[in-house]
């Protein structure tokens, strides 16, 4: 079977063994624990230390570099992590479950967070420059696909449970167990369908000559590096904060300030509206890039990723109540869900922007690697990030808890300030990202 040139046939899946074990360990851990009666404050606190292995990657990713192959990297990481997850399914119905559970996410994050510098060296690698703006897009969205896949469809599955059963624990239990049998399946398509010999070859065997000092070093030589740096630390500032407390808002009773609804409505919103429109705004961006660079669309897309913001103020300030029921019988597995016309909208709204403005973003991560060990190089530029979602994400509980969400959400909007200014000061080739030629 020939798949050596033919991304279409591995980076979407690839991709999304990226995306299905960030969301489940980051969002997926955040409606668990609520739903199994952990506090805002130790939701925020506890699954943002969860993003460590992300920020601190760059620390092995030149063993990575200069040690085997990409390939048998994020393989072997991905069937580890499947093996996780099925553990935590049997760890949630014993005592303590918090901290074990907590505990076998963290080894699972340490090898999604290995797996992704394997991925994104195999991408760099894999494909020459003007296909990595065209296929950025189709990267990213697939990306952020498995991220909508387990806010959205995991978390219907488990809401469908919830009811089924009227047990919570056994409901995520089943959801755990059925999420490492998801990700088994997919480290098998992977073994069968991505490319067995990397190409780009020279330049792999010239990153070996180089020691595992000097690839930080030259990483911190980069043009402009300080500014960058901040802008990376900064960007996502609001949206750090945005992600750990959006589903307990919309989980949380309306006296308590959220929209009152149940699992599986925020499953169906986030799993089929979400994944349309997130869908759309990523091939969109990858497009808009590919076709007129990224110095005419960065800020464009930039403001499309956070003003959506404003949607979640006003739910917060007005909490409509226009509901409408959404039954689906589908023979052996039967919806009975109230959704929220108006948190719908927003939830379209929000997808589309992100779908369409990170991948501007991820466009700017690429450049940054560009060069010698641009695997360890795009490591450290997405350790930065993670440390920019981290940070913020741990004080996201106890910041809601105090200002409610109402101005929670305002001070999302504001944190994104920084980041837009920094952007405009950014430099970088007229035309990167732009395709040179037909793909």
């Amino acid at each position: 079977m020939k798949t050596d040139n033919t991304p279409w046939s591995w980076i979407p899946l690839l991709n999304f063994a990226s995306g299905l074990p960030y969301a489940v360990i980051i969002s997926v851990s955040v409606i668990m624990y609520k739903n199994l009666g952990i506090s805002n404050e130790d939701i925020g606190v506890y699954t943002s230390l969860l993003y460590l292995p992300w920020v601190i990657k760059p620390l092995w990713s030149p063993f990575i570099e200069l040690n085997g192959t990409k390939r048998k990297w994020f393989l072997s990481m991905q069937l580890l992590i499947s093996i996780a997850f099925l553990l935590v399914g049997f760890t949630i119905p014993t005592n303590g479950f918090f901290m074990m559970s907590l505990a076998i996410f963290w080894v699972a994050a340490f090898a999604s967070a290995s797996n992704d510098i394997a991925s994104d060296g195999f991408y760099l690698l894999a494909l020459k420059k003007e296909q990595q703006s065209f296929f950025l897009g189709i990267r990213s969205t697939f990306y952020r696909l498995a991220m909508l896949s387990g806010n959205g469809l995991i978390v219907l599955f488990a809401g469908y449970l919830e009811h089924k059963y009227g047990d919570n624990t056994k409901a995520w239990s089943y959801t755990m167990i059925a999420v490492g049998l998801l990700m088994t399946f997919i480290t098998l398509y992977n073994f069968v369908f991505t490319p067995k010999t990397e190409i780009n070859v020279v330049e792999n065997n010239k990153d070996h000559h180089l020691s595992f000092g000097t690839v930080f070093v030259t990483f911190f030589k980069k043009k402009q590096i300080g500014l960058v740096l901040a802008f990376i630390l900064v960007f996502r500032l609001g949206e750090s904060q945005l992600l750990k407390m959006l589903s307990p808002f919309l989980l949380d009773k309306k006296e308590l300030g959220g929209m009152a609804l149940d699992t599986e409505a925020v499953g169906i919103i986030y799993g089929t509206l979400g994944i349309l429109a997130l869908t759309i705004g990523g091939i969109l961006g990858g497009i808009a890039i590919s076709k007129h660079g990224l110095t005419k669309w960065m800020f464009p897309m930039f403001l499309a990723m956070h003003l959506p913001i404003l949607g979640f103020i006003g739910l917060a300030h007005f909490q409509p109540e226009e509901l409408f029921h959404l039954h689906i019988n589908l023979y052996f597995f039967e919806i009975n869900s109230n959704l929220n016309l108006y948190t719908c909208l927003v939830v379209i709204l929000e997808q589309f922007g992100y779908g369409f403005g990170f991948t501007g973003f991820m466009m700017y991560l690429i450049h940054v690697a560009e060069g010698e060990s641009k695997t360890a190089h795009y490591a450290l530029a997405t350790g930065f990030m993670a440390m920019g979602m981290m940070l913020p994400g741990m004080l996201s509980g106890y910041i809601q808890q105090y200002l409610g969400y109402q101005n929670f959400f305002i001070w999302v909007l504001i944190a994104t300030i920084p980041g837009l200014i920094l952007s405009r000061f950014l430099i970088f080739p007229k035309d990167f990202g732009k395709k040179s030629e037909e793909v």
